[in-house]
């Protein structure tokens, strides 16, 4: 079949796209930026890339002749105040470019929305579905609750706040009911129910065989990384200090906490019908899912992370408008090393940031991390996704990588933490000299100031991980 998949860099997308080549599917790949291409697809035969904005009131052009097409459209982590409104938008573009085309069918993944009282972005999950529906092609939904998978943003929360805290105060909330189910099985529905007529124009709660709670959900986890957990949980924490505590304690934006928080306070319990008979699966338990994201995490093949979502930091633009270092009105830190052995000296470029750490006062960069984090920033904890592969578009601690290309010996970073201006850093080997440039575009005096204010620690903080790169 000749597939429309929109959402490719994001969290499902990126992994749905695998499993439909797997299955030799012909994918028209839907981007905002093609700077942000994922390399795994790039070269593949069977996939074609379109460049297009959904919230643009021309979003562009898709081919008429397709079969089917996947919405997996969605942002919680937006600051944006009329989330609701960018969300339909969003759904009704894609609705009428799709109407002009031959598609048959259209399956969006969506959230359960059986409670009464719904929190604003499962509203946002429904009114999309109502929106989407149409006359002339049939809409296929799967709603799902938490998605259990390594890099998800419930699981690597549900991460941080187990492998950190030994003994939690949380909040009431804890108690909430819901159904975890495994990414795997997510994908198993979504690539399951293509081309199946019984699902046309209906939809569908998917879930796990268990209900639990968050706070059931937190202790098996522990047991899983043989960790013990003592939790308490006190109904005077507001949804405000429990966004911030999440905040604090997580990798994850405030925008993001939020989010979650009014969803948390939400039960996400199933409505039972005959689609795991239809797709044929027995989805398995949370213990299962768990098991199998460490699985990957440990070999190091997490193929997509929330954390890589240009909307989990405060990057908006596309890739391509940073790329060219500004030459004028910049401060700048140049430096250079003779190499010796070039393919070292990459492979400790791949590896900087997240556990690796930045090779040279390491305890100054946590610090920066943590004022980032009082600041409102993305501070340190968001990490990378892999301990020694990048690609444009991934989150590098409080980076976003611009660019990263082995065989030219260049990685270009651009700053996310909170800062009053732009910055950049730099590592590129030319005829046997690594060249690390860091460079400061200042807004204001502010940004004047904060540069001077940061300059002394320069001198050691940047000549100390240039030494690092280039001596064994």
């Amino acid at each position: 079949m000749r597939i429309l998949i929109t959402g490719t860099t994001g969290y499902i997308a990126r992994r749905l796209a695998l499993q439909l080549l797997e299955d030799e599917h012909e994918l028209i790949c839907c981007v905002r930026d093609l700077n942000r291409i994922p390399d795994e697809i790039e070269d593949n035969p069977l996939c074609s890339f379109i460049k297009l904005d959904f919230l643009d009131p021309e979003p562009g052009k898709i081919p008429k002749d397709i079969d089917a097409a996947y919405y997996l459209i969605h942002s919680m982590s937006t600051n944006s105040d009329d989330f609701e409104d960018l969300e339909r938008q969003c759904a009704q573009n894609f609705k009428n470019l799709v109407e002009a085309t031959h598609c048959e069918q259209v399956i969006y993944l969506s959230g359960i929305v059986n409670d009464k009282s719904l929190s604003k972005h499962l509203k946002s999950r429904l009114q999309v579905e109502n929106t989407l529906k149409s006359e002339r092609y049939a809409l296929t939904t799967f709603r799902a609750g938490i998605i259990v998978g390594s890099g998800s943003a419930s699981f690597e929360i549900i991460r941080d706040i187990v492998e950190k805290l030994p003994f939690m105060i949380t909040p009431k909330w804890l108690n909430t009911k819901t159904q975890p189910l495994g990414i795997r099985d997510v994908l198993t529905f979504l690539s399951g129910g293509l081309g199946k007529k019984e699902l046309y124009n209906k939809a569908f709660d998917i879930y796990g065989p268990e209900v639990l709670t968050y706070k059931q959900m937190l202790l098996q986890f522990a047991e899983v990384r043989g960790l013990k957990r003592y939790i308490v949980t006190l109904p005077v924490l507001t949804p405000k200090l429990s966004s911030y505590w999440l905040y604090f304690v997580t990798s994850t934006s405030f925008q993001l906490a939020s989010a979650l928080v009014d969803s948390m306070k939400v039960e996400v319990i199933g409505k039972s019908s005959d689609i795991n008979k239809i797709i044929g699966i027995e989805p398995m338990d949370y213990k299962t899912a768990v098991n199998l994201a460490f699985q990957r995490i440990e070999q190091n093949t997490v193929v997509s992370s929330w954390k890589d979502a240009v909307s989990s930091g405060r990057f908006k633009d596309q890739l391509s408008k940073h790329i060219e270092i500004p030459q004028y009105g910049c401060f700048k830190d140049v430096r250079h090393r003779k190499v010796t052995d070039e393919t070292y000296t990459l492979n400790k470029i791949w590896a900087i940031g997240g556990r690796t750490g930045w090779y040279s006062f390491n305890g100054l960069w946590k610090l920066r991390g943590y004022m980032d984090k009082l600041f409102g920033g993305v501070g340190l904890r968001r990490g990378r996704t892999s301990d020694t592969y990048l690609e444009a578009g991934d989150a590098l601690d409080f980076w976003r990588v611009l660019y990263a290309d082995k065989d030219e010996k260049r990685l270009l970073l651009f700053a996310e933490m909170r800062l009053p201006g732009e910055a950049w850093l730099e590592f590129k080997i030319v005829k046997g000299q690594l060249y690390q440039r860091a460079v400061f575009r200042p807004k204001g005096v502010w940004g004047r100031l904060y540069w001077y204010s940061v300059l002394p620690f320069h001198a050691f903080v940047f000549s100390g991980m240039i030494n690092a790169l280039v001596n064994k």
